[in-house]
């Protein structure tokens, strides 16, 4: 008997050992990550947080596991550094249909919690200003933290409220969000004929003169076009991917991809399942179709609009939507803007759920990993995970720092 039971011991011991093997492009992947963490170009952690907790936040434990919280999140401390995570512009976000001096209050509000954040735990984060603060930061092991206003509705059309945002560590700021501005269009919305005004090149031009970044994710692609025209710095897209691949109106078009490549910008490609996937494109407009017709069917009977759209969605269920889909838009994007325009933009804790093998904060090595084995080189990788928006945040300081002997603008919406 013992003749028998050695070898297969032999044979299962063997199994094991494979199944650890060490993964020559995690390895690789790691590699490239140790030297150049990620900078994630959107995270919606704040909000997140304040929609879970109030102001309350302050008494969670952000180093426990946050899947296990009660309303769970994509995002924690341990996982940032598990997934790399080096720098970090997180979304101050306020929805579109709070507008004026509320917004305005709101916005402050969320960079308050961005600045509670960085007060708490020093040692896990610090604000970053420039691209060389990102860089010094970065070799401490900590995260280094910068804001994005996402949606211009938050400045209320004042320059000055603008120019307060920057201050207090703002560094780009979405130019719409969901809903049109009084000088911008949203992809979201019927365009304009005029999808961006004379106002709207003033806020362009003082976003460039005081070094923030103008973020084109949320914009109409005549927006898109028109901003490229007439901006000194590079742009972003803090949260967007490549619309030959997945027909949303959030997406960039190959046509102004060839625009941003020109410019110098960089696409940051998100994760978001609806916006990636044309799989997922189509039926959830089938699926908000349904909603619509079930409640007309059903009006006034709640109960049996529900019970009918739960059947709906049994029988047609949502496609898998898996890590493979993120990286083939980096592919798309890297091949018609080169591989200097390419960043990432997840969005977590802005989203249901990220794609299967991106679930989290934490799996970002088994993305570039993925990259690997599709031949990306480790100068490239390099350049997705950080060096391209660090260039261009080099640039649009460089042009900042031009543009210092200028007064600041005094535009107004009506002039």
């Amino acid at each position: 008997m013992n003749k028998l039971i050695l070898p297969l011991a032999a044979l299962l011991l063997g199994t094991s050992a494979l199944a650890q093997a060490p993964d020559p492009a995690l390895q690789r992947a790691m590699a490239v990550l140790k030297k150049q963490p990620v900078i994630d170009g959107h995270n919606d952690w704040p909000g997140a947080l304040r929609g879970g907790f109030g102001e309350k936040w302050w008494e969670v434990d952000l180093m426990q596991d946050s899947r296990r919280f009660q309303r769970p999140l994509h995002t924690d401390i341990p996982r940032l550094h598990q997934g790399q995570v080096g720098g970090q512009f997180w979304s101050v976000y306020v929805p579109a249909s709070i507008t004026g001096p509320a917004a305005v209050k709101a916005t402050i509000e969320q960079i308050d919690i961005v600045h509670g954040l960085i007060k708490r735990y020093p040692q896990h984060f610090e604000l970053a200003s420039t691209a060389a603060d990102i860089r010094r930061i970065q070799k401490t092991g900590k995260i280094a933290s910068l804001l994005g206003v996402e949606g211009a509705s938050q400045m209320d059309n004042s320059l000055p409220t603008l120019r307060m945002y920057h201050a207090l560590g703002v560094r780009y700021m979405t130019l719409t969000h969901s809903k049109h501005s009084d000088w911008a269009d949203s992809a979201n919305e019927a365009p304009r004929p005029q999808p961006l005004t004379e106002y709207g090149k003033a806020v362009v031009g003082e976003m460039n003169r005081i070094g923030m970044l103008v973020d084109l994710s949320h914009v109409s692609p005549g927006t898109m076009k028109a901003v490229l025209a007439v901006a000194k710095a590079p742009v972003i897209y803090s949260h967007s991917s490549a619309r030959a691949l997945a027909d949303h109106p959030r997406n960039v078009p190959d046509d102004v991809l060839a625009l941003v490549k020109a410019k110098g910008g960089v696409v940051m490609a998100n994760f978001v399942p609806g916006f990636i996937s044309e799989a997922v494109v189509q039926p959830t407009a089938s699926r908000s179709a349904e909603f619509t017709r079930q409640n007309l069917l059903f009006l006034g009977q709640p109960d049996k609009a529900a019970a009918a759209m739960a059947a709906w969605n049994k029988a047609n269920p949502a496609p898998v939507v898996d890590l493979k889909v993120v990286a083939d838009h980096l592919d798309h994007i890297a091949k018609v803007a080169g591989h200097d325009a390419v960043g990432l933009g997840a969005r977590y804790d802005g989203i249901p759920a990220g794609p299967v093998g991106l679930e989290g904060v934490e799996p970002s090595p088994a993305l570039f990993a993925a990259l690997v084995r599709r031949g990306w080189s480790d100068e490239n990788l390099a350049k997705l995970a950080g060096g391209n928006i660090l260039r261009a945040m080099e640039a649009a300081e460089k042009v900042a720092a031009g543009m210092s002997a200028q007064v600041p603008s005094a535009a107004t919406v009506g002039n």
